[in-house]
């Protein structure tokens, strides 16, 4: 009942606190009252969280779980699953850009072989940036011939300049993290917003196969993973098994065929396919 009434807090709460930072922070003036209590009221649901934690917390600990584990459980009983895979997407995107920053690439091994699929995304990202530049510039010029408050046109630009952050960071995360085929596993991704680990073991064909007619980033239907770039995939893998896979918001799907899209399928099919037999022309869906 506690971990209830906390999430139901939260939710609340923190939009209110943002929406008086914001006021306050365009120079509105507000009553003296009302931001105290709203101060009252976000102190009060910090407090509800410390104790809906701490029982939790002293919960799992009775059950046997030691600290470490018993913080983790608590974090991810009181912070729904989709709010952590919101915040997980922000610190890997901060993450890919350093990556990206230094040339480096996340999760190839020694010996494996990166298929990268970003350069389609690249470019309808770009486009998104530069729009999101033109508008930062157009926002501020328009505010200030409208002789807006510093603090409004400081928020405004706060808010845009973190929409370029963020698409950086989505470039990043598609540049930094390929695909990865190694002796062991398959790792097929789409930035930082989906990841599917499958042992070779499983794998039961491999074909080169262009279907430009895809819907959406990722579907699923009848056990068959579409994961789209711009529209298309390219290359097809057979399981003998299904296999779990993680939705970007949480919700676990399993699948037993996966369509994917590679910048290069001939190499990817190449280091897919698990016989010696030339590679079949590709089709077209």
């Amino acid at each position: 009942m506690m971990l209830r009434t906390a999430r139901a807090a939260l939710y609340t709460a923190l939009p209110l606190e943002a929406g008086i930072m914001v006021l306050l922070v365009s120079g509105v003036a507000l009553p003296p009252p009302v931001v105290t209590a709203v101060e009252v009221l976000v102190l009060g649901v910090l407090l509800l969280e410390a104790a809906a934690l701490w029982q939790v917390y002293r919960t799992r600990r009775r059950g046997g779980d030691d600290p470490r584990a018993a913080l983790r459980g608590a974090y991810e009983q009181l912070v729904p699953v989709q709010v952590r895979r919101l915040m997980s997407f922000d610190a890997q995107g901060m993450v890919s850009l350093v990556l990206w920053v230094t040339r480096r690439r996340h999760g190839v091994p020694p010996g494996a072989t990166a298929v990268s699929y970003y350069r389609e995304v690249t470019v309808l990202m770009l486009g998104f940036l530069t729009a999101s530049v033109i508008e930062l510039v157009g926002v501020e010029i328009l505010l200030r011939s409208w002789h807006a408050p510093g603090g409004l046109r400081a928020v405004v630009l706060g808010i845009d300049a973190y929409g370029i952050l963020i698409a950086l960071a989505v470039i990043a995360c598609y540049v930094t993290r390929p695909h990865v085929v190694s002796a062991d596993e398959i790792r097929i991704r789409h930035g930082a917003f989906f990841d599917l680990r499958i042992p070779r073991t499983l794998v039961k064909a491999a074909r080169h196969r262009v279907n430009r007619n895809e819907t959406g980033m990722l579907r699923v239907e009848d056990g068959v993973l579409a994961l789209a770039v711009n529209s298309q995939t390219n290359l097809v893998v057979e399981l003998s098994a299904p296999v779990p896979a993680t939705r970007p918001l949480g919700r676990q799907v399993e699948v037993h065929t996966i369509r994917f899209f590679a910048d290069d399928p001939t190499t990817a099919y190449a280091a897919l396919r698990t016989d010696h037999h030339p590679a079949p022309a590709p089709t077209h869906a």
